[in-house]
C-alpha cells in the first residue's frame, strides 16, 4: 500500500497570519525525503490554503507524484490542464465546510463529472473520483470513464464503536474489491490516523492512502519527517 501526504494544513498555518512560513512547498520536499509516494493538495475556489503559486512550484519541484484535489469547475479544470498534475481527484466542495465532508454524488452530477473527465483526459491527466463506498456510485464512476476512485473513509474514521468500525471497514473492503474487479485503481482517504490505520492496512485492494490532518498534527510535536516515518512504519509493518 502506497502513502501520499496532504499538505493543505501547512498552508492553513501559513495563511492564518498572512505570512510566508511555514511554506507548503518546503514541506512537500521534506515529505518526499522522508519516503512518501506522493503529495496531495486541494486547490479550492476560495484559495483558503493552497494557492496558485504553491501549485506552480510543486509541479516544478516534486519528484514523486502530484495529486490535485479540485472541484469540477471551469476555472480549476483550466488550471489543471495547464499545470498537468500526475492525478486529478474530483471532490465536492462547499465554501462553508471546514474540510471535505463526504464523497461526490456521481449519480446526480453525472454529466458535469463526465464532461470534466473528458476534458482532463484530452491532456492525458488521469482522474480519480472521491466517492462513498457504494457500488452504485462506483458503477456510475465507471460509466464516467474515470481511472481511479478514492474511497471516502470519514465514516469509518468517526465510528463510535469497534463494532460499527468493523462493519464500515467491511463496506470499504467490498467497495474496493468491486472497483478493482472492474479495472479501477483504488485509493482511500479522510480521517485516517495513527490508530485506525493499523486495521485499515489489511485492505489489500487499496492501492494508496492519502493522509493529511493526522500527519500535520503530529508533525507540530515531533517534526514532519518523524511523523511521516511513524506512519510508514504502521503501513508497512503494523506498528
Amino acid at each position: 500500500m502506497k502513502f501520499s501526504v496532504n499538505i493543505d494544513h501547512i498552508a492553513t498555518l501559513r495563511n492564518a497570519r498572512a505570512e510566508i512560513q511555514p511554506d507548503p512547498v518546503t514541506a512537500a520536499l521534506l515529505a518526499e525525503q522522508a519516503g512518501v509516494d506522493g503529495i496531495v493538495v486541494h486547490l479550492r475556489e476560495d484559495r483558503r490554503h493552497i494557492n496558485d503559486r504553491d501549485l506552480k512550484l510543486l509541479r516544478e519541484l516534486i519528484t514523486t507524484r502530484l495529486d490535485l484535489e479540485m472541484a469540477a469547475t471551469e476555472e480549476i479544470i483550466g488550471i489543471a490542464c495547464e499545470t498537468l498534475p500526475d492525478l486529478v481527484t474530483l471532490v465536492p466542495e462547499k465554501r462553508q465546510e471546514l474540510t471535505t465532508e463526504g464523497g461526490i454524488n456521481v449519480i446526480d452530477n453525472f454529466s458535469i463529472i463526465a464532461d470534466a473527465i473528458a476534458e482532463l483526459h484530452k491532456f492525458r491527466i488521469p482522474v480519480s473520483l472521491f466517492i462513498e463506498p457504494s457500488q452504485e456510485h462506483i458503477e456510475a464512476a465507471i460509466e464516467c470513464k474515470t481511472d481511479f476512485i478514492e474511497i471516502h473513509t470519514g465514516i469509518y474514521a468517526n465510528c463510535p464503536t469497534e463494532e460499527s468500525a468493523f462493519d464500515e471497514l467491511e463496506r470499504v473492503r467490498q467497495a474496493a474489491k468491486f472497483a478493482k474487479k472492474h479495472g479501477l485503481g483504488v485509493n482511500a482517504g479522510h480521517g485516517l490516523n495513527y490508530k485506525n490505520m493499523k486495521d485499515f492496512r489489511e485492505l489489500t485492494d487499496i492501492d494508496e492512502v492519502s493522509i493529511g490532518h493526522a500527519i500535520i498534527a503530529r508533525a507540530v510535536l515531533v517534526g514532519l519527517p518523524q511523523a511521516i516515518k511513524d506512519m510508514l512504519n504502521i503501513i508497512k509493518f503494523g506498528f
